[in-house]
């Protein structure tokens, strides 16, 4: 259930990134701003990690998993510089909608990549994201 609750959370604070870059995106050029969100999202998780302590942990992690987190940071750094890229020229609920197709891209990858089954319901609401983005970009 704790998931639910983080997912909205995640929901809730991405509308922020959206609202708050758009507005701050007209003083300042893309590639930096995307520098500086990253920079400081960078300060906050390495405060939330020394105060737990994880980093001990380093040393256990195995080399797959290593290249594995270092290749989704890669695609999440390009992630957030093309997000905002868009954002800067775009509507805000635009872009935000074409972002989510994310979901879309994730159930197809997920089929392939992690053995995930492709349910009626799974397909019905991905057709129905696919549909509600493009209505409300267009």
């Amino acid at each position: 259930m704790n998931w639910i609750i983080y997912g909205l959370l995640s929901a809730f604070f991405a509308s922020l990134v959206a609202i708050l870059g758009k507005i701050g995106l007209s003083q300042i050029n893309v590639t930096l701003a995307t520098t500086v969100r990253s920079f400081i999202m960078f300060l906050i998780l390495l405060l939330f990690s020394l105060s737990l302590g994880l980093f001990k942990e380093l040393k256990t992690i195995d080399s797959k998993a290593l290249v594995l987190i270092v290749l989704a940071g890669i695609s999440g750094a390009l992630s957030w510089l093309f997000y905002f890229y868009a954002l800067k020229d775009g509507n805000a609920s635009a872009v935000v909608a074409l972002d989510r197709l994310s979901v879309i891209f994730v159930i197809i990858l997920s089929f392939f990549f992690l053995n995930q089954e492709l349910t009626f319901k799974v397909v019905v609401g991905g057709v129905l994201l696919t549909i509600g983005a493009i209505l409300v970009a267009s």
